[in-house]
């Protein structure tokens, strides 16, 4: 992952960020895009490093990020993927690293965990993923990794989620598994 972005970089990063801040204003009522983009700018590495590199690499990998909230006790915005299905630069991975290793043949590209450290965000959890779905209906056709607690993961498994019937549905699989349809989504703070 880049540790900086260029100003031209960082400049239609922003355009389309704002513009899909816009465009979503029912997914953060009450929030105003000038506040965010204080944020952003008043980050370590200001307006081309630090958490912007992290939403380009969610943009790029075409998660569609979007503000989803505002903690007021830190002051940061929270931004999930938004895409209307799990990322395409994203799918066909397994769930984490330790599941990668233990492939042996016909290995997966990366791991969802693996990929979302490098990303510099985390995997949403069941919750936030319920929660995304308030905003619309996400993964009706495919589906996505979401953090699975340790138990289930010391037992070789792992959760993933997906929107049908006008439901959420959380399944299990085994953590080495991989599909097509299948990646994650992240959500990153700042």
């Amino acid at each position: 992952m880049k540790k900086e972005l260029s100003p031209i970089q960082s400049e239609e990063l922003l355009k389309t960020l704002k513009a899909r801040f816009e465009k979503n204003m029912g997914r953060h009522i009450g929030l105003e895009w000038a506040s965010v983009h204080a944020k952003l700018d008043a980050g370590p590495a200001g307006m081309r490093g630090g958490k912007l590199v992290a939403l380009h690499e969610m943009e790029s990998t075409g998660g569609e990020p979007d503000v989803v909230g505002h903690d007021k006790k830190t002051g940061e915005y929270i931004f999930y993927d938004c895409s209307a299905e799990s990322p395409k630069g994203r799918r066909s991975v397994c769930y984490d690293p330790e599941a990668l290793d233990s492939r042996k043949e016909h290995k997966p590209k990366d791991s969802a965990v693996g990929m979302a450290t490098a990303m510099g965000i985390e995997l949403l959890t069941e919750e936030q993923y319920r929660e995304l779905q308030q905003f619309g209906s996400f993964d009706t056709k495919t589906s996505s990794w979401v953090k699975t607690p340790t138990d289930i993961r010391k037992l070789g498994g792992a959760i993933f989620a997906d929107f049908r019937f006008g439901k959420v549905f959380v399944y299990h699989n085994g953590a080495e598994s991989y599909y097509a349809a299948r990646g994650f989504r992240g959500s990153l703070r700042v």
